[in-house]
Parts: structure tokens; sequence; C-alpha cells
């Protein structure tokens, strides 16, 4: 199947296979996985933290992030589009009794600083304590730009906020703007970076922060059920996506902007390919076109998509140039 609706369709590459096959492994709650300790320092490092820690996804590591920053009736400012707040099932009012507040998302995905402070509480027994500002980079396809950064963690440390980023595709960014993952995690206090996206590790995120953040998360991850015991396996595939899956994500990027090129030449849809930033494309589908029959149609002959007024098409490892021109090919014979 030549599969475009999100990069979490990867599939992991023959070295991962390989590296999985041979993993030496520990039980990991007792800390004795060799290969999760190796993952955890590595990528400390590599990003500018004290500590990390291994978690089995990006919505686990996001939660934790949240309920380690935060207390019963805290709460965390975010943007509406967020996956923190919108896609992640409630988790941290249900899970974490903190309240999020939701921001509007600017069109290039920001959230407005002058909102961000307008929405801070003060201290008063009425209302919850704004304890942390979450970002996301990028989200929906989009780079936050650096400046910004800076900007919201200055603003963050002036209002004795922590400031989280989740990170889940950090590395599209860092590679759409030609600098290191380090030069995105600095400006906050804690990160999350999925590795099975993009990335192509079958399983896994990483939670970033100081050891004091990190300690409590990892008590977190045991108390909801997230201790994993022989996870070396899963961590020597996560090693090599952090370590040989980046660079090439570059050609994601290009492929993203040539695929929004060919729907651009369609009177069908509606997309203009120069805000195509990272691997995500979105297209507004023409009113009276079926996309519904248009999609199973598609995977009748080998193509998934999510159809929607909206379409969202993802770039990834698996997808070509080749996978492309089928896709456009059989769009056009099914819009003749």
């Amino acid at each position: 199947m030549i599969d475009f609706r999100s990069d979490t369709v990867t599939k992991p590459t023959t070295a991962m296979r390989e590296a999985i096959a041979n993993a030496e492994v520990g039980d990991d709650v007792y800390g004795d996985d060799p290969t999760v300790n190796s993952l955890e320092a590595m990528a400390a490092e590599m990003y500018g933290f004290d500590a990390a820690l291994f978690t089995s996804s990006g919505t686990q590591a996001n939660l934790l992030a949240l309920m380690a920053h935060c207390e019963r009736g805290d709460e965390y400012i975010c943007g509406q589009q967020a996956h923190n707040y919108k896609f992640e099932g409630g988790g941290a009012a249900v899970l974490g009794s903190i309240q999020p507040q939701p921001l509007t998302n600017q069109a290039d995905g920001s959230i407005l600083l002058t909102d961000i402070q307008a929405a801070i509480k003060p201290d008063d027994v009425h209302f919850a304590h704004t304890q942390l500002l979450s970002l996301e980079n990028t989200i929906g396809g989009k780079v936050l730009p650096q400046a910004y950064l800076a900007q919201a963690q200055t603003l963050a440390f002036d209002n004795k906020l922590k400031i989280h980023l989740d990170g889940a595709r950090v590395a599209n960014a860092a590679v759409a703007q030609n600098i290191a993952i380090s030069d995105i995690t600095q400006y906050f206090d804690s990160v999350s970076i999925c590795l099975s996206k993009g990335l192509c590790a079958p399983v896994g995120s990483l939670l970033l922060g100081d050891e004091r953040l990190i300690h409590k998360a990892r008590r977190w991850r045991k108390m909801l059920g997230g201790g994993m015991r022989q996870a070396g396996i899963l961590a020597a595939a996560a090693k090599l996506a952090i370590t040989d899956q980046v660079e090439r994500l570059s050609i994601d990027h290009d492929n993203a902007r040539y695929l929004a090129e060919c729907l651009s030449e369609l009177d069908e849809f509606e997309i203009d390919p120069k805000l195509v930033q990272t691997n995500m494309l979105f297209a507004e589908v023409k009113q009276d076109l079926d996309i519904q029959h248009i999609a199973t149609e598609l995977k009748s002959q080998g193509i998934l998509i999510s159809p929607g007024s909206t379409l969202r098409l993802v770039t990834h490892a698996d997808i070509s140039r080749a996978d492309i021109d089928t896709f456009i090919a059989k769009l056009k014979g099914l819009l003749a």
C-alpha cells in the first residue's frame, strides 16, 4: 500500500530490524537495560538536557511532562490545535487533574504572546495556578521561528512559568531550517520527541528534562502502567532513529512540495505549494467532489488517504517520488 495518512505508518529500516535482533537487554524498570540506558544518556547529551526517559509513545511522553511539571489543580497554556490538548484523550485533565487553557493558534501555528500573557492567572484562590506553557513544533506541518521560541521562553521565565515543547516532529523543524535539533530544544525546560513517525522507529518517544523532572516522570510512568521490561529491543531501533534518520527528512519535505505542486494543477483541489514547509500538506477539496468515494476507490487500487473537506497528506520514508506519480495518475483517472 502507498499510505499518505501519516508518517506514523513508517516501517522500521533493515538496520533497525538487525539492531532489534541483536540488542542487549535487561529489566528497564530495575534500570538494568543497557540499551535503554545508552539511548537515554545519548539523547540527553545530544539535545542539551540532564536526563531523558524512554516512553512508549508521544502521548505518554507529553502526559508525563505535564504531570511532572504540574500538580492537581494547576493549569497549562497551549494552542487550540495542540496535540496534547486536542488529540490525546484529555489525559492531562482526566489523569493529572490539570486544567488546560487553550488559546487560538495563528495561521503560522504560533500563539500570540499577548494572548499568552493575558491568559496567565493572578495569584488568587479563585483561579487555577498557571504553571506551564506548552508549544508544539512543528504544528500542522508548520515550523515555529527561532525568534518566536526565544520570545516565548523569555515570557515564560518572566512569569515564573515552565515551558514544554511537544516536539513530536521537532526533527522536521530542525531539518527545514538547516539547524540542529538542540538549537530548538535549548529554549525549553522539557521536550518530547517522537521516534515512530518520520524517524521510522517502530515504537517509542523520548522525554527530556532536568534530573528532578525525569525522576518524577519516571515515577508517573510506572504508575500509569508504562514501565517496560526488556525494552532494549525497542531502544536499539530508537538509537538509529535519532542518529541515522534525521538528515533524510529533507527528502520527505521535497516530496511533499512536489505532491503539492501536482495537486495544485487539479481543479478539484486548492493548495498553495509555497505554504508547504515540511512533510505535511493540506489541500481544500471542492464541495462537489465526493472525496469519500475517491478514497474508497484509491484504497481498492493500493493507495490510502484520510478523506475530509481538507485533505491532509503526509510524506515519509516509505513514500517515493514514483509513489507520488502513481497516486496522481490514479487520482486523475478517478477525476476524469
